[in-house]
């Protein structure tokens, strides 16, 4: 079937070319449209409970993830050029495209009594416009009196203060969003720079924003850093130009068709399909090292009846390595596409996208590389001189004395190594963060670092009482309380910032109505709430543009009062201690709200970054079983026996153990760039299993079915191909080492260091395996 195929290309090679040609076209036309997703990709699915509140959360309160925080260390505020360069900033970033509102010490508002009406007023502590040293001290008194600021602006034991950025949700959704933060930033670095001080930044904005930068530099990055060192390898390997670029031209290709599956499937480029592009680069190089290898040894070999013949070489290279490569790219094809069977949306798409692709190599390069062979000149000495590398040779020869002669030692080994392994997986443990693939000396974490040092966190957190009644937040004082008693409840965590709800509102209101007396900032009583009722309602003075504090106060209630929300910011704690607060949280809102009145929901970006990270997690986990079973499928379908589909599995398997037992030795924990490795890995260092078995099962009826010859001549005929492609995999995920997402080295170190254990087990213990099996089978037919 496959020589018939080598002809079919070969006779219809200008319209196949042409085929590939226009649907490369097509695709680049596609490709040229892909866009950069500015948001969390969902890792949740859309029917999960956890999902539903937090969408209706946002539909009632608005979006809780567009606040990006700028922070300053200084005990030098409150000085007069100092401050007015701080009223200046505000004033500078209020005017920036898609900034709604600022909340921050030169905003800041208090309320005031009337005396006449007895009606609270909000009043601007600081004047809007350059002040005097005296304006200066007489405002700051006044608000540093306001307890309803500390440690919601300023933290006064270590001199911190913070200016809260409110930016439109529509716009940080857009590509809008990279020019605002950035010039957001500039405005921040200038008032550092000017004023000696430095600069803090972070939000999830912030942190959004700069992370899908430097997901687009290094995709670019690594896709020209993957083609480089494939294009040096392969000069190395074949000393052809014609060779190299042939390659590198099918990757290409694949690479063209990946950024338009993306865009035709309706997705965007995300932190995890970004490693799409580079992947085809390094999975499609051995698909073109294997071709080549096979129609430079059919071209060379003397005993072959297609020696010194091109065309009968090609036909050869297509009818002896077609069904090798399809089922190599199929497996690699399913170690990817199971990521499909999962529920998180950022998997499916790395999963669609990739398995898609990967097979799509195949096609391409099973079109493209015999079609432009059958017009260049035949390969010259050179370029075959690879075939005879006396280093490589020396090295198979022992792998063969290994194989035949040390078996015992190899499977002595390699129980003691699994058994080894077997121990670290048991303290192998999941834990994630937020900012999880931040390098810890990262300017991202260490300023995210810094506004938990002084304020504890600024990851959202959200908690919805619903009263199950119109107005039941705003007529029942006993709802109050119970509003009071657990954001107090919230303060006891030294991982949560200083909450915000209706009742500091009031706290604040209370003391305006007695005074400004800061002993007043209390709850009110029973009593006292009728004559603060109108702070309930509170929408300024008539004619009067609403300020930041109006608009604070709107956000802690729905419109029909019914829903009350406490606002809290979460240190990044991880995966394993984030589960453990909300616990409790729910456990005193239960007792506080009982669930036959009233229903308290959990929620915000910390709630959903939780549950989303266990369901990567797990999907990942379900994956690996799944790339298990269908690779397990394809080898039975491949060889047609149960004990060969045994021996391709051990070799596999074993690497894949190895790598999880260093993590757990090493503390590496288990979360979705590390979990990733293994189905990744799994689908392609089985290529090496199939590429030898082909061989093999190919060469044992020329052999006589002589097992111990037909393994020896297999090491040696497959052995250089696979050291080959296995360098060039290596070589390509190590590139992934130099990203600045831990992550991404993570998936390159721990995914290479699979590949060397495989290259290894593939040419060591899977020989080994094939002749003890062999000898076994004789030894029965005897008896």
């Amino acid at each position: 079937m496959w020589q018939r195929i080598g002809q079919f290309i070969l006779r219809y090679r200008i319209p196949l070319l042409g085929l590939l040609i226009g649907a490369t076209v097509f695709m680049g036309i596609h490709a040229s449209r892909v866009e950069l997703s500015y948001d969390f990709a969902r890792a949740i699915p859309i029917d999960n409970p956890k999902y539903k509140a937090y969408q209706e959360f946002r539909e009632k309160f608005g979006e809780d993830g567009n606040l990006l925080v700028i922070g300053v260390k200084t005990d030098q505020l409150f000085k007069e050029t100092v401050f007015n360069a701080y009223a200046d900033l505000q004033r500078s970033l209020k005017k920036v495209e898609g900034v709604e509102d600022i909340i921050s010490v030169p905003s800041a508002v208090n309320l005031v009594k009337i005396p006449d009406t007895e009606r609270l007023k909000a009043d601007t502590i600081f004047a809007d416009r350059n002040l005097s040293q005296v304006e200066i001290d007489s405002a700051s008194a006044i608000f540093l009196n306001l307890p309803f600021y500390k440690n919601l602006l300023y933290n006064p034991e270590t001199n911190a203060w913070l200016m809260g950025v409110r930016v439109n949700k529509g716009l940080m959704a857009s590509k809008k969003r990279i020019a605002v933060v950035h010039t957001i930033d500039a405005l921040a670095e200038k008032f550092g720079q000017e004023n000696n001080l430095t600069i803090y930044k972070s939000g999830l904005p912030h942190i959004r924003t700069e992370l899908s930068v430097r997901i687009t530099e290094e995709m670019r990055f690594f896709i020209l850093a993957s083609l480089l060192l494939s294009a040096i390898i392969l000069l190395l390997f074949f000393r052809s130009f014609s060779a190299m670029f042939l390659s590198l031209t099918v990757v290409a290709i694949g690479v063209i068709w990946s950024f338009a599956t993306i865009e035709m499937m309706g997705y965007k480029i995300s932190v995890l399909n970004a490693l799409i592009p580079p992947l085809i680069v390094v999975i499609g190089i051995p698909n073109c090292i294997y071709f080549f290898n096979k129609f430079h040894t059919s071209y060379n070999d003397p005993s072959s009846n297609s020696a010194g013949d091109k065309k009968k070489s090609l036909v050869m290279m297509v009818d002896k390595m077609g069904i090798v490569t399809l089922f190599c790219n199929l497996t690699a094809a399913i170690g990817f596409a199971v990521f499909a069977l999962t529920q998180s949306q950022i998997l499916k798409e790395f999963g669609i996208v990739a398995g898609i692709n990967i097979f799509a190599l195949f096609i391409i390069s099973l079109i493209f590389i015999p079609a432009i062979l059958s017009f260049l000149p035949s390969p010259k000495k050179r370029h075959t001189r690879y075939l005879e590398n006396v280093r490589l040779l020396r090295w198979l020869d022992r792998l063969e004395r290994w194989s035949l002669n040390h078996r015992r030692l190899i499977y002595t080994c390699s129980i003691g190594i699994v058994a080894i392994a077997i121990v670290g997986i048991i303290q192998l443990k999941p834990l994630g963060y937020i900012v999880d693939d931040l390098p810890k000396t990262d300017k991202l974490y260490t300023d995210l670092k810094f506004f938990e040092a002084n304020f504890k966190g600024v990851m959202p957190l959200e908690i919805v009482v619903d009263t199950k009644e119109r107005r039941g937040v705003s007529r029942k004082y006993n709802n109050l309380v119970k509003i009071d008693s657990l954001s107090q409840y919230l303060t006891s965590f030294p991982d949560l910032a200083r909450p915000l709800s209706i009742t500091d509102g009031l706290k604040f209101a209370k003391q305006a109505f007695f005074e400004g007396d800061s002993n007043s900032y209390s709850m009110p009583s029973e009593f006292d709430l009728p004559a603060l009722s109108q702070y309930l309602n509170f929408r300024g003075e008539p004619g009067e543009t609403k300020n930041s504090f109006a608009k604070l106060v709107n956000t802690f209630m729905d419109s029909t009062k019914q829903k009350a929300r406490i606002s809290v910011g979460v240190a990044d704690v991880g995966s394993n201690r984030l589960p453990m607060i909300l616990d409790s949280i729910q456990k005193r809102a239960d007792q506080l709200f009982p669930k036959e009145n009233y229903d308290v929901q959990l929620t915000g970006t910390s709630v959903t970054f939780l549950e989303g990270s266990s369901y990567i997690i797990n999907g990942l986990k379900d994956s690996i079983f799944w790339a298990f079973i269908l690779i397990a499928f394809c080898m039975l379908y491949l060889f047609k026996s149960a004990r060969v589909l045994l021996i391709s599995l051990i070799p596999n398997v074993i690497p894949l153990l190895i790598t999880a037992g260093l993590m757990g030795w090493l503390r590496i924990p288990l979360k979705p760039s590390t979990v990733l490795v293994f189905s990744v890995a799994l689908g392609i260092a089985i290529d090496i299993t199939i590429r030898f078995l082909v061989n093999y099962k190919q060469e044992l009826p020329l052999n006589n079915y002589d097992i111990r010859k037909t393994v020896i001549e297999t090491i040696h005929s497959t052995g250089i191909s696979i050291i080959y492609t296995s360098l060039v995999l290596i070589a390509g995920f190590i590139i992934f080492c130099f990203s600045g997402f831990d992550g991404t080295k993570a998936l390159g170190w721990l995914t290479s260091l699979t590949l060397v254990t495989a290259t290894f087990t593939n040419l060591v213990l899977l020989p080994a395996l094939l002749i003890t099996l062999g000898e076994k089978n004789a030894k029965l037919k005897k008896v």
